[in-house]
């Protein structure tokens, strides 16, 4: 289970808008409202920096007669209410949202402590896997280098992407599909806040979830074993660890993200789910254009194309790269 990245993201395309509209108003501060015990301020203030170095930041949460007056959300929430001011927030429910199309967060309140369940009202982009209806709902993903390009679900069919992502959030969300609870540790095993703190993040992400596992396995079908080892190594976990730190618009980003770009090529493939109460798995794939995976080679009843002699170390290779 792992956090897929859906608020790390959404931080340099907010602030991207939020730079152009600085632009067009001649502004010469931009401002953010993000605590200093998470990413969030980070990834604002270096995607700040990166497209105008001279831009002035406002921070409250980094101003000591701010932070004084308001240790955290329970004060900000007596404020509030002392003001007459409507918010989302309650001290019932005080935990934060981060909510955009790729999903919703939830963290803070009594998500604080990492024994304690999540309430059943909380998560709002999913249904209770419980209450999910008792049948499956069959899909079919299209991939075209690497991109999903087609979503097929009961001889409906979507290509514009973000009503491709919008049918699968809706599919995912009533199948209970995509709730993720972690306490935030990166592959490595090491700390994942960039400041050093570790914390209890739970996520809704139904259409994440879903192309997720449909694009992992296109990519078992058709994509050569050895690239996919050396771009898992060195490529993925970086690009995604930079992108967690705030260092979207870095070069060193761009650099990486070509060579996924390159590693997509040939990732041209349908992939079969079943979505039920709560899991997605995949049901069968299919290229009409890529051959790495030959059923005719792999069968143990045929020897056509390939034969023992095949398996010998001096041919092994040459087969590889010639099929």
């Amino acid at each position: 289970m792992c956090s897929l990245l859906g608020t790390s993201l959404a931080r340099p395309a907010i602030a991207r808008a939020q730079m152009r509209v600085a632009k067009d108003h001649g502004c010469d501060f931009v401002s953010h409202g993000c605590t200093g015990k998470g990413n969030d301020g980070i990834r604002f203030e270096l995607a700040f920096l990166s497209m105008d170095p001279k831009i002035q930041i406002i921070a409250p949460w980094r101003m000591p007669k701010f932070y004084q007056q308001f240790q955290g959300r329970n004060d900000l929430l007596d404020y509030a209410a002392a003001k007459k001011i409507p918010t989302v927030q309650s001290k019932a429910k005080p935990y934060s949202m981060d909510d955009n199309l790729s999903h919703c967060s939830y963290e803070a309140g009594m998500l604080e402590d990492p024994a304690v369940t999540p309430p059943d009202d909380m998560w709002t982009r999913t249904v209770d896997p419980r209450a999910a209806p008792d049948a499956p709902v069959d899909i079919n993903i299209t991939f075209e280098q690497g991109l999903p390009t087609r979503l097929v679900v009961d001889k409906k069919e979507y290509t514009d992407s973000i009503e491709l992502f919008d049918a699968l959030n809706d599919i995912g969300k009533k199948s209970g599909i995509g709730r993720i609870d972690i306490v935030e540790t990166n592959r490595l095993g090491e700390k994942n806040r960039f400041i050093g703190l570790k914390s209890r993040g739970c996520y809704d992400a139904p259409a994440m979830t879903i192309l997720r596992l449909a694009h992992l396995d296109a990519e078992g079908l058709v994509l050569d074993s050895r690239v996919r080892s050396l771009r898992d190594c060195f490529v993925t976990h970086n690009w995604t660890e930079l992108v967690y730190n705030g260092l979207y618009f870095s070069p060193e980003r761009e650099f990486l993200e070509n060579s996924l770009l390159f590693s997509q090529q040939r990732v041209n493939a349908d992939v079969r789910l079943r979505c039920y109460k709560g899991s997605v798995s995949v049901l069968g794939r299919s290229s009409k254009t890529e051959k790495l995976y030959s059923e005719e080679d792999a069968s143990m009843d045929s020897l056509e194309n390939f034969t023992p002699l095949d398996t010998s170390m001096s041919m092994f290779s040459p087969w590889r790269l010639t099929h």
